[in-house]
C-alpha cells in the first residue's frame, strides 16, 4: 500500500468497498456518483433526491461510510436535492489523505464542492465528524450555510476521557489482538444503546481491522470562531453518547452559537435506533421546513 493510504491492505479496502456498495443496495434509490477535483484530492460525491429539490449538503460520520450514516435520513431524499461527499481521508472513494479538521482546509473543501455543482448556499447536516465539519464551514464561510442541523455534534464539547478509554478504546485494542466477538460487541453497545444493526456492527468490525482510524476529533469550536455566523441552527444530541453526551454539549452549544433556534435531545446512544430516527427526521424536516 502507499504511504498516503488509510488502509492496511488491498483485501481490508476491498472489503470495505464492497461494504459501501452493498449499502447502497439498501437504498432502493438511484445515486449519480460523481468525482470532483479538489485542491485537497479526488472527493467521491453521492447525489440523489429530485433534481428541482433544495441542495442538502450532507456529510458522513468519522471512521465509517458514507452510506451507513446517510441511511439515517432517508425521509429526506423525497424533497431535497441530496449531496453526499465521501470524507477526504475516512473510508470510502475519495482521496485518502487526512486533512485537517482543526483549520480552514475543510471550509475550503467544502467550497470547492459548492462551487463544483453551483450551489451558492445551502442546507447541511452532519452526524458526529460530520457536524465538526459543519462547523468549521461557520467559522470560515458561514455566508454559505443557509441552516445547520447537528447531530450527535463533534466540535462543540467532548465526553468524559475516561469512560471513552474503559467503554471504547480498551474494548478496541482487545478486539485488534484478538478479533473478541464478545468486545466488539461492547463497542457496538456502547455506541448505539444495544440498538446497532447486524450490517453495521460487520462494517465497524472491518474499518476496525481494515483500516487506519482518524484519532484526531474536529477542533473544539469557539465562540468567536462563529460572530458572524447568523444562519438558524439545530443540534440533537442523545443522553447515552459517550463521545458527546448531551449534558455537556447543551450548555456549550448555547454560549457559542449564535443562532441556536431547535434544541433535541433524545434517550439514545451515539448511534440512534430506528424508532428514534423516525422522531429525528420528522424534527429536521420540521425545522428545514420553516427555517430554508
Amino acid at each position: 500500500m502507499g504511504k498516503h493510504t488509510i488502509y492496511k491492505s488491498e483485501e481490508g479496502k476491498a472489503t470495505i468497498h464492497r461494504f459501501y456498495e452493498n449499502y447502497l443496495r439498501e437504498f432502493k434509490t438511484d445515486f449519480d456518483r460523481v468525482y470532483v477535483d479538489t485542491a485537497f484530492g479526488k472527493t467521491h460525491v453521492l447525489v440523489s433526491g429530485p433534481t428541482e429539490g433544495k441542495p442538502l449538503f450532507i456529510f458522513q460520520g468519522g471512521n465509517c461510510i458514507n452510506p451507513m450514516t446517510l441511511s439515517w435520513f432517508k425521509p429526506l431524499f423525497k424533497n431535497y436535492r441530496i449531496y453526499a461527499p465521501d470524507t477526504i481521508g475516512h473510508p470510502g472513494f475519495s482521496e485518502e489523505n487526512r486533512i485537517s479538521a482543526s483549520d480552514e482546509s475543510f471550509a475550503r473543501w467544502t467550497t470547492e464542492l459548492m462551487n463544483h455543482f453551483h450551489i451558492e448556499k445551502t442546507a447541511f447536516l452532519g452526524p458526529s465528524y460530520g457536524a465538526g465539519i459543519i462547523l468549521r464551514v461557520a467559522a470560515f464561510m458561514p455566508e454559505r450555510i443557509a441552516c445547520s442541523i447537528l447531530m450527535a455534534p463533534a466540535g462543540i464539547h467532548l465526553g468524559s476521557k475516561v469512560e471513552m478509554i474503559r467503554k471504547i478504546l480498551v474494548p478496541l485494542l482487545i478486539f485488534k489482538m484478538n478479533g473478541s466477538p464478545n468486545h466488539l460487541n461492547r463497542i457496538a453497545d456502547t455506541m448505539s444503546d444495544y440498538s446497532m444493526k447486524e450490517m453495521d456492527r460487520d462494517i465497524i468490525a472491518s474499518i476496525f481491522k481494515d483500516a487506519k482510524l482518524e484519532s484526531e476529533m474536529p477542533k473544539l469550536t469557539e465562540k468567536s470562531e462563529l460572530v458572524n455566523y447568523h444562519s438558524p441552527t439545530m443540534v440533537i444530541t442523545g443522553t447515552k453518547d459517550v463521545f458527546f453526551p448531551e449534558e455537556r454539549i447543551q450548555k456549550t452549544a448555547k454560549e457559542i452559537i449564535p443562532n441556536l433556534t431547535n434544541y433535541k435531545t433524545y434517550d439514545m446512544g451515539h448511534f440512534p435506533s430506528e424508532k428514534y430516527l423516525t422522531k429525528i427526521n420528522k424534527d429536521i424536516e420540521d425545522f428545514l421546513h420553516l427555517h430554508y
